[in-house]
């Protein structure tokens, strides 16, 4: 079974390391946890790029197999939503 990627992205600010440890911490063997600065960005950019194909319009925000959550579309992230969408499960 392929890894469930699972991407954070952040502003690298103190508001949003509690959803990147939240995410971290749920996370189970089967997750691949990626955590992009946005306001540092990355060496080929591609985690802006991503940021605006997922549809990220505020941080922090979680996507899970290039599907940004529900929560982080409207209300926050929380543990019941990442669970709903399989992180930490094997």
């Amino acid at each position: 079974m392929a890894k469930r990627k699972v991407e954070v992205f952040t502003a690298g600010c103190p508001v949003c390391e509690p959803t990147a440890e939240l995410v971290k911490n749920t996370a189970c063997d089967s997750c691949e946890v990626i955590v992009y600065d946005l306001n540092k960005g990355c060496d080929t950019m591609e985690c802006r790029e991503k940021a605006e194909k997922y549809g990220v319009t505020k941080l922090p925000a979680v996507a899970v197999n290039g599907k940004l959550l529900d929560c982080c579309q409207g209300g926050g992230v929380s543990e019941d939503t990442l669970r709903a969408a399989g992180v930490g499960q094997s």
